[in-house]
């Protein structure tokens, strides 16, 4: 009775070994093997912001509606809210120091993105980064040389915030 158990057991554990074994990658060669997996990848090119242009502007809200894969779902739009928050921060500080905020887009470019050497996360293709001299901030738009394709980066589906 005892050794049906055991073998049982044996059985079953070699199954699982074998199957898993086939199965599993590490997420570096998966990484590898898909291009367009950005999650890692950063970038300082960020745009000049053009209040004219037609183009979405979409705020950086996470949206999950797997609850099996929400916090996956939530891991780019968390990342990138937490680049654009750092990035902000830079922005209050190079005020406090200076007195002013960058005056025009090559200042912003020059004495905080460079100077600082500003890093944000890859966004999907269709968007970009843009700094908005006037409010003195960093904006997430739709690139205007494509129409933006899918959903908002880090919307997840979500609506944009407002259009353009």
């Amino acid at each position: 009775m005892k050794t049906r158990g055991f073998v049982s057991l044996v059985g079953i554990g070699s199954l699982a070994l074998a199957l898993g074994a086939g199965c599993m990658q590490s997420l570096s060669e998966q990484a590898k093997r898909d291009p367009n997996i950005n999650i890692n990848k950063k970038t300082n090119d960020i745009k000049q912001f053009d209040p004219k242009a037609k183009q979405e502007i979409t705020e950086n809200r996470a949206h999950a509606d797997d609850p099996l894969l929400g916090p996956v779902q939530m891991l780019k739009p968390t990342i990138t809210k937490i680049d654009l928050l750092n990035l902000q921060h830079t922005l209050d500080l190079y005020n406090a120091a200076e007195g002013h905020y960058p005056k025009d887009y090559d200042e912003f470019m020059t004495k905080v993105v460079k100077a600082y050497d500003v890093k944000l996360a890859v966004l999907p293709p269709g968007w970009q980064y843009a700094y908005d001299v006037e409010n003195h901030t960093v904006r997430i738009v739709s690139a205007p040389e494509a129409p933006a394709k899918g959903a908002p980066p880090a919307a997840n589906g979500a609506p944009p915030a407002a259009k353009k």
